[in-house]
């Protein structure tokens, strides 16, 4: 019994851990290519002249959630936005969509390998019009005035500046490729141990832990187990690539898809080190506003995906 346990977690590790490697490597390649094309100071830019109405907050969350910030990155982009003058309301849909992936290649694919398009689908559309209509409302409720005035000295540096530059067209392409691989391998081998550590964790759980006690305690019966999950992950520090694999397996296991996406949100949206960046910038009612804020995007969105879970889960 015990060792064919062992061989059902081993073999699923392999086998998951070779499939989700090889998708991160195709998808952060293409994702390098687009911010050679795109540096932070052309969305800066972009942020600040066509922001105008909700349709600013709805580019915000688009720039936010394609670009592969992680929290540590965000933080000082946001401050350049503030500084350069975009309004408060689109930083703050920005700040929301990032660490969430909303329109990050790698999320967005290893969410449709896990659990398929529509899944992926629903979760773009609900974490997207949560980050626009989020920071709208943050702004409406006057919370721009609790923003502490802080300056990122030297702005943004240009990591692939160190990269000369060709005279011809083709020569500059391969100097973006080049950069990209160089943005793909990097990140691959900072990201290598949250992914290996979600596979594990899901390999272990897949193996060992028993249907029941997950069905009974987050299965889609329990109404109290979306909020409890978006609390819960709103403290842990775990990235969204390494909840996946985890997230996947509980929902074999009998997990609710609700209660997934609300631990995976609550998780990605404010986890401690984001909080405490964010507490050098935030006085205390804007930062407990914003915690509010992703518990109820969280909350919201994981009661909705259990509502339509009969017909996106095959």
């Amino acid at each position: 019994m015990l060792e064919d346990q062992l061989i059902a977690a081993g073999y699923w590790f392999i086998y998951i851990s070779l499939e989700l490697s090889l998708l991160f490597l195709c998808i952060s390649f293409l994702i390098g290519l687009i911010t050679a094309y795109l540096p932070p100071e052309k969305v800066e830019s972009i942020l600040s002249r066509y922001g105008k109405g909700i349709f600013g907050n709805a580019l915000g969350s688009i720039f936010g959630g394609l670009l592969p910030f992680c929290s540590c990155s965000t933080i000082p982009a946001l401050i350049g936005l503030i500084n350069i003058g975009v309004p408060f309301r689109i930083a703050m849909s920005f700040l929301i969509a990032s660490p969430l992936g909303v329109f990050n290649l790698v999320v967005i694919s290893l969410f449709s390998v896990m659990f398929g398009s529509k899944v992926a689908l629903l979760y773009i559309a609900f974490t997207f019009l949560g980050a626009v209509f989020a920071g709208w409302l943050l702004d409406k409720f006057g919370l721009k005035a609790h923003l502490k005035k802080v300056r990122v000295v030297g702005g943004h540096t240009d990591e692939t500046a160190t990269i000369p530059e060709g005279n011809g067209r083709w020569q500059k392409m391969k100097q973006k490729m080049r950069s990209s691989w160089y943005f793909t391998k990097d990140l691959y081998l900072r990201m290598i141990p949250y992914l290996l550590v979600g596979v594990g964790i899901g390999a272990f759980i897949y193996g060992f832990v028993p249907d029941d006690f997950l069905v009974t305690y987050a299965g889609p019966s329990n109404p109290f187990a979306v909020p409890v999950a978006a609390a819960i992950g709103i403290p842990m520090y775990v990235r969204t690539e390494t909840m996946i694999p985890i997230c996947y397996v509980l929902t074999e296991k009998g997990v609710g898809i609700g209660t997934i996406m609300a631990l995976i949100i609550g998780g990605a949206g404010a986890s401690i080190p984001e909080l405490t960046l964010l507490a050098s910038i935030f006085k205390k009612k804007l930062l407990i506003a914003y915690i509010i804020t992703i518990f109820i995007i969280a909350t919201l969105t994981g009661y909705i995906f259990n509502f339509l879970s009969p017909f996106i889960i095959a």
